[in-house]
């Protein structure tokens, strides 16, 4: 019985000497994060894909069971929406080959214009993607989560080739006015949708955001503490990924999530004691 728990980058600069040592050269900073997190979202993957070295350095500072949610390029996603993009494609899996079985899930983030009418576009694309992966889609249109006739033909579509539905929970995010400068860029950024909470596989993959202030973000997150006790009892593998505005917290939360649920199964195997972010002295 494991829990994979992640933040939206293995970097940050408020995290720097802080919760990881600073300075660290870039071929040790992932392997320091990993030392507290078992799971990252691949977002820069979003912006172009990269070089294949850079990914076999991912792979040595990981062990086989970290995991990795690699977002496709948004040249395919939302330049190409998911046509006419074959080499775009072939670049990219040849470019993440090194990650191995640490790349737990390809993710397909849609844009909020892509539409119900747009299903069948979606349902080729995921017919056409080798069977050597799994996938994960986003999505943001509205008609998605307001019309159960447009999520069940989604669900179907996934159901289809074996994909997971990915949820944003931004319900926290939304709850009440920002309070902060990042809190209220966020707003202007992330999608106002409902909760949705209905794992389609046996490896749910959620993305929760909440508010910069660490006791309102754990607040928000009691619905999905109790979600994922339960797929763990079922026998299912779920990744959580815990964001907040700024995300200077979010390393801590993302452990503390971890522990919040195995306070409810204690069986649940522990995360990794994190390295010290200073060495050890003598006094």
């Amino acid at each position: 019985m494991r829990l994979h728990v992640g933040c939206a980058m293995w970097t940050h600069k408020p995290w720097q000497g802080r919760f990881l040592p600073h300075p660290l050269p870039p071929g040790e900073r992932l392997r320091s994060y990993a030392t507290w997190c078992n799971a990252v979202e691949g977002n820069t993957t979003f912006y172009a894909t990269p070089a294949r070295d850079s990914v076999e350095s991912w792979a040595r500072q990981t062990g086989p069971d970290f995991r990795f949610v690699v977002k496709l390029p948004r040249s395919i996603t939302h330049e190409r929406r998911l046509t006419g993009a074959d080499e775009e494609l072939r670049s990219f899996l040849e470019a993440i080959e090194p990650l191995g079985p640490r790349a737990h899930a390809l993710w397909v983030q849609l844009p909020g214009s892509f539409a119900p009418s747009d299903l069948g576009t979606l349902a080729g694309f995921l017919r056409g993607l080798p069977g050597s992966h799994r996938y994960a889609v986003e999505v943001r249109h509205r008609a998605f989560f307001d019309e159960p006739r447009s999520a069940r033909l989604l669900e179907q579509v996934l159901a289809g080739v074996g994909a997971e539905w990915i949820p944003f929970d931004t319900v926290a995010l939304f709850q009440s006015p920002p309070a902060s400068d990042a809190e209220r860029e966020a707003w202007t950024k992330k999608p106002r949708l409902p909760r949705r909470s209905h794992a389609l596989t046996d490896r749910p993959i959620i993305r929760y955001i909440g508010r910069d202030d660490p006791a309102r973000t754990a607040e928000g997150w009691r619905h999905w503490v109790g979600a994922v006790t339960e797929w763990l009892r079922e026998g299912r593998s779920p990744t959580v990924f815990i964001h907040t505005p700024d995300n200077a917290e979010a390393l801590m939360l993302a452990r503390r999530f971890h522990d919040e649920v195995r306070a409810r199964l204690p069986e649940l195997e522990p995360l990794p004691e994190p390295e010290p972010a200073e060495p050890p002295t003598l006094f």
